[in-house]
């Protein structure tokens, strides 16, 4: 059986203000084509499907026009519900769904497969929604629910007593963050306290492949156990990882062999970090005008209007962010030790413009203002 194993669609979600549908519709298109060219059996979706739990209309529109174009090529389709999602609404309309389009939502029916067959036999396809424990705790009385990995452990439970009643292979979609993951900082809304709701890969024991959604790039935890990661960049932070899905090739064993299948990328993001005069005229970044752009500007004092003045380069700059070097007070004691060691107004002035510049102090003008506006204000008392 060939599985195509994707994840984390994000259907509506934002890149720093812009929407990204046309630019998703666009890559979930070459998903389609890929499924269509590969002669995949079964889409997997892993959760994350919308990015919000009351999506737009155009989010349901896309859905739909994807999951109607992976059914005509012969496909099975199975989607979970993720963190981001609503379970009730993406799973409203499962029952009035075509034949091959199964949308699993439902934390009591987690041991309930999607049962395919191929030439080979019968894979079961258990689809586990995202577990809140404190959401889900009340529906198996008497289970230990107090993190999310109490919670796969006791689904992954039920999915092994299934199994032991009816033995074939097998195939496990969940969305969680599990043990040995490597997770983007400030992408992935986060889904655990410290470290207890972290899933051991143990728990998933018993079946012979995971697949996992969540993460927004792909790893491999184990050669069954994997994640697809988003088909679009979402974040700067995810500028420099593929974008594309797992192509699972199961034999009659339930053996895996995988490859990666690429989807592209409708723009690159780059993080562009110099001094604001060589962001905007150095030939260096010309390559870069039609990517979006995270530009981080070294100069030790805020540029006035610096987005509209970058937006004239590079039309696409979707943030602007103030870096300067490691402050010089630092490394002389900091801003209390230098004020301590002032002996007149304007060294005052002159270690605060310091601090507040990282480094940088009054300029020969601005130190002659300062002297000026010191020595007048000195006239004025002497004569009050």
């Amino acid at each position: 059986m060939r599985i195509l194993h994707t994840s984390d669609w994000h259907i509506g979600r934002s890149f720093h203000g812009h929407s990204t549908l046309d630019a998703l519709r666009d890559v979930l298109g070459t998903l389609v084509d890929q499924v269509r060219d590969h002669d995949v059996d079964v889409v997997i979706v892993a959760g994350d499907v919308f990015d919000s739990a009351a999506p737009a209309a155009g989010c349901y529109t896309l859905l739909t026009d994807v999951l109607r174009g992976i059914a005509e090529t012969g496909a099975s389709v199975i989607v979970t519900s993720g963190n981001h999602d609503s379970a009730a609404r993406l799973g409203f309309q499962s029952g009035l769904l075509r034949t091959g389009i199964h949308v699993l939502t439902d934390p009591l029916a987690l041991d309930t497969p999607v049962v395919i067959d191929d030439a080979d036999g019968p894979v079961r396809f258990y689809g586990i929604p995202y577990l809140e424990p404190g959401v889900v705790r009340h529906l198996w009385g008497g289970a230990v629910m107090r993190t999310q990995a109490d919670a796969i452990d006791h689904a992954m439970g039920l999915v092994r007593a299934d199994l032991e009643a009816h033995p074939a292979r097998s195939v496990v979609i969940s969305h969680c963050f599990a043990a040995g993951v490597e997770a983007t900082p400030g992408v992935e809304r986060e889904i655990r306290q410290g470290s207890l709701d972290v899933v051991p890969l143990s728990s998933f024991d018993g079946v012979d492949y995971v697949a996992l959604g969540h993460i927004h790039g792909r790893q491999q935890l184990a050669p069954a156990v994997r994640y697809a990661g988003a088909p679009l960049h979402y974040s700067f932070g995810e500028g420099a990882k593929p974008r594309g899905s797992w192509l699972i090739d199961m034999d009659a064993a339930g053996g895996i062999e995988a490859s990666w299948l690429d989807l592209p990328i409708p723009r690159r993001l780059v993080t562009l970090r110099a001094p604001f005069r060589q962001l905007l005229e150095s030939e260096e970044y010309a390559a870069h005008v039609d990517d979006w752009v995270c530009a981080q500007y070294t100069d030790s004092t805020p540029q006035i209007d610096a987005m509209r003045r970058l937006l004239a380069r590079f039309p696409h700059c979707a943030t602007v962010m103030h870096t300067p070097p490691a402050s010089a007070a630092d490394a002389t004691g900091g801003y209390a030790r230098r004020v301590r060691a002032v002996r007149s107004d304007a060294e005052l002035v002159d270690a605060f413009l310091a601090h507040v510049r990282d480094g940088e102090g009054a300029s020969d003008l601005e130190a002659q203002i300062v002297r000026d506006v010191i020595e007048q204000r000195s006239l004025v008392e002497a004569t009050t």
